[in-house]
């Protein structure tokens, strides 16, 4: 699994107009009217990555198996709904289970297409979601804080500990600020991982835009780069990843795109600023039964990465032998590239690079 990413946004802005699109499916209705998603729609797609193919078709691999990223597209939240307004609460908890948030915010105009405040306006609907989530997160601390002072005062450490760092994060939420920008040592920042709470997870912005705008973008997305701040923004055209989702074949996608002025789609710039927001990167397996991508945190070192694939990997670990993707594709393969130099073997401190074909050795 890549990692799992919560579509939000308010209604009509485009959420599952954009989940169908990225995950070429039409499992998410798609109408002109609050609500429409009922249940949180699951979509999983393979990772776009090209090293993966080329890496594959030069070792003649009899599977590909590219990593996985898994979108769920949330029903529209509305002012109030932290206080069960709308759909409320039931899809505020659906966000606690994500690794990250793709907000979409609508950054269009159409008269055809109704806005829950009745006008475009980036910014607030910004405030109006984080607002929301934040009062959600706020509610979910103080319902808990009473039985962590209980447990606490009756001389349990780990109750003591967690309580030590909600108390910081709910003196965060009380000011107005997410729960992320909470101060915690870093031998305690597991704790506040443990939480939960929507607002510790890293946001993107996706301003969804027409698609003569795609290229350039408009007055709402200068409006919402400079609301982002630190935040990645992504801009795209739900109504084109839509009509890309329809091509069968990338020579058809490539020349769709390019004649928009675009040379990726949508989902690729989601995937790759994605990866950066959770700072994870990809390792390659690469042989003739199989060539396959896998997800790791950056900084992870070779057992971790080997552990992966399987505990016995990391329990055993020996050694790693190790390429970059690069030097496999230009030496024409392993056995070339180990006669060139090119193969190492790293052992237990070595930190994997993005993009490493590795093969482990182990012994258990």
């Amino acid at each position: 699994m890549g990692f799992n990413c919560g579509i939000v946004g308010l209604p009509n802005v485009g959420k599952s107009t954009l989940f169908n699109a990225l995950t070429s499916t039409a499992s998410a209705e798609s109408a002109n009217y609050p609500f429409c998603t009922i249940e949180p729609n699951l979509g999983r797609i393979a990772v776009p990555d090209e090293r993966l193919w080329k890496l594959s078709k030069l070792a003649h691999s009899a599977t590909t198996i590219p990593t996985q990223l898994e979108f769920v597209d949330i029903a529209g939240i509305v002012k109030g709904a932290s206080s069960g307004e709308g759909l409320g609460n039931k899809f505020l908890a659906n966000i606690r289970e994500t690794d990250a948030i793709l907000h979409v915010v609508r950054c269009f105009e159409n008269e055809d297409i109704t806005h829950v405040s009745g006008k475009v306006d980036p910014v607030s609907d910004i405030d109006t979601i984080n607002t929301e989530l934040l009062l959600a997160d706020l509610e979910s601390v103080e319902n808990r804080i009473p039985n962590l002072e209980k447990k606490a005062k009756s001389g349990d450490k780990q109750s003591k500990e967690i309580l030590e760092v909600m108390s910081d994060v709910y003196e965060m939420l009380k000011s107005g600020q997410p729960a992320i920008k909470t101060e915690v040592p870093e031998d305690k920042k597991h704790i506040l991982k443990q939480l939960q709470l929507i607002t510790t997870k890293p946001v993107m912005y996706v301003c969804n835009v027409a698609e003569s705008e795609v290229v350039s973008g408009n007055r709402f997305t200068e409006e919402v780069v400079k609301k982002a701040a630190e935040n990645p923004v992504v801009i795209i055209s739900a109504a084109i990843e839509s009509e890309i989702a329809q091509l069968n074949s990338e020579e058809d996608k490539m020349a769709f795109l390019n004649d928009l002025g675009l040379f990726e789609t949508g989902l690729n710039r989601v995937v790759k600023r994605g990866y950066d927001l959770l700072g994870l990167i990809t390792f390659f397996t690469v042989g003739e039964k199989e060539s396959r991508a896998w997800t790791i945190s950056r900084g992870t070192h070779a057992p971790g990465a080997a552990g992966t694939i399987h505990t016995d990997f990391e329990r055993g670990f020996i050694c790693a032998e190790t390429i970059s993707w690069r030097d496999y594709l230009e030496c024409g393969g392993e056995q070339e590239a180990k006669k060139s130099g090119k193969l190492r073997l790293e052992g237990k401190d070595y930190v994997v690079q993005d993009g490493d074909v590795m093969h482990f050795r182990f012994n258990v």
